[in-house]
């Protein structure tokens, strides 16, 4: 009887594995999340980072005063150091355009970069500090 349902098992195989995946890897950022001592805000009602900026805050958790770019007053493509030697540590994409964060003001690749998507990424403790962006067109 236990072979009848044998078939039926393998055919639902790939979906159950898929589904295992994205939950460890779910379960791996929410274990992150809780284990910090600080109280973060939730990002979303976070009302200083506005839809169409990216922003970057000098602490982590967003706290300090935040320094907001957008396609007023930055080029896509072109590398922007931060001002007045601000570093970012943590920072919010809500513009449509990937942005590049880089760990050099000249945006070298020789020191950490990484690319994040657009419309909605919240890094509220960065794995390096930031110096300077590149937005993407």
């Amino acid at each position: 009887m236990a072979h009848h349902h044998l078939p039926r098992l393998r055919s639902y195989l790939p979906r159950i594995l898929v589904l295992a995946a994205v939950g460890l890897l779910a379960g791996s950022g929410v274990a992150n999340a809780t284990g910090e001592q600080r109280q973060e805000r939730a990002p979303a009602e976070d009302p200083t980072c506005e839809q169409g900026e990216f922003c970057v805050w000098p602490e982590e958790f967003y706290d300090g005063a935040p320094t907001k770019f957008d396609l007023r007053n930055t080029n896509p493509e072109e590398c922007v150091p931060l001002p007045d030697n601000i570093v970012a540590r943590s920072f919010v994409n809500r513009i449509d355009r990937h942005v590049t964060v880089y760990q050099d003001r000249h945006c070298s690749t020789e020191g950490d970069f990484s690319t994040y998507p657009g419309g909605g990424t919240f890094v509220p403790r960065a794995q390096y500090l930031g110096r300077a962006i590149q937005i993407w067109n």
